[in-house]
């Protein structure tokens, strides 16, 4: 109980007054305690199946410990834990998203964990794999562009034929807020075609594109000087703004490579510029 427990005497004479008839008030009202606390310790007694008059060998500490039992210790969780390591590989494969693997989870184990306590779970585990710093991002000041991992298939509706497209997608660092389209092949004029459409989609230029080192963009990958493609070079200062590749299997490394190329102007919160705007 939250409150300080009576004595023993007091708790006897609760149980001795309610065999003698009288109600949870008038026995708060003799003992000189509240008629919730009475009717406490005659809940506590009748669950005990203890009832006036008490064993005369039941003395105050086993009379305590019938009445105020310890708590019972709680088993851990013992819903089937997943195994995070083969999620995580599991993850590294093209498609496999954690929905999917959830999904199989709950199929194979109907009473294991729910889609947000499973996610939650996952991404405690994996935090400690390899730290990282938690990185704030800008509104307006970075646009994260790549192509998808899996391709789709297009069909001609009136030949028929499946083409083979391009995933290209285009995400906010701040709102993630995202672009996606299908193009025919990962090209110089489909990658840089895909930025305008991107662009008109936003409404807006960010101050930074924040590129993977994809061969029709970046011809020589470098984490200081890396070699971008001068017709991605052109489009960039078309639009007023900056290309940031990452180096080869160095996705981290964008955050960094952003901080050293910031200029003055992509510092600021007002970093955001309207598609077509002129060149300052």
């Amino acid at each position: 109980m939250a409150g300080e427990r009576l004595l023993m005497r007091k708790i006897r004479d609760v149980l001795r007054l309610k065999a003698g008839g009288m109600s949870k008030r008038q026995i708060a009202a003799s003992v000189g305690i509240g008629p919730t606390a009475a009717g406490e310790y005659l809940r506590r007694a009748q669950a005990a199946g203890l009832a006036w008059p008490l064993p005369v060998a039941l003395d105050d500490v086993a009379l305590e410990a019938r009445l105020f039992p310890a708590p019972q210790t709680i088993a851990g969780d013992q819903r089937p834990q997943p195994a995070w390591a083969a999620i995580h590989r599991e993850l590294k494969r093209p498609g496999v998203t954690l929905q999917l693997l959830w999904e199989e989870h709950r199929a194979a184990h109907p009473n294991g964990y729910g889609r947000s306590r499973f996610c939650e779970l996952y991404r405690d585990w994996a935090g400690r794999l390899s730290p990282t710093m938690r990185q704030t991002h800008v509104a307006g000041e970075r646009m994260f562009v790549d192509y998808a991992g899996t391709t789709m298939e297009l069909v001609d509706s009136e030949t028929g034929e499946v083409h083979a497209c391009q995933l290209f997608v285009a995400t906010l660092g701040a709102s993630s807020l995202t672009y996606a389209e299908a193009t025919r092949t990962q090209t110089l004029p489909d990658w840089i075609s895909s930025h305008t459409r991107a662009f008109a989609f936003f409404g807006g230029v960010p101050s930074m594109l924040v590129s993977d080192n994809l061969k029709s963009g970046i011809t020589k990958a470098c984490f200081y000087e890396p070699a971008v493609n001068r017709s991605y070079a052109e489009m960039a200062s078309h639009y007023d703004t900056a290309i940031v590749p990452a180096r080869p299997m160095k996705p981290r490394d964008v955050v960094l490579k952003a901080r050293f190329a910031a200029t003055p102007r992509s510092r600021s919160p007002y970093c955001w510029r309207r598609a077509g705007s002129s060149q300052s």
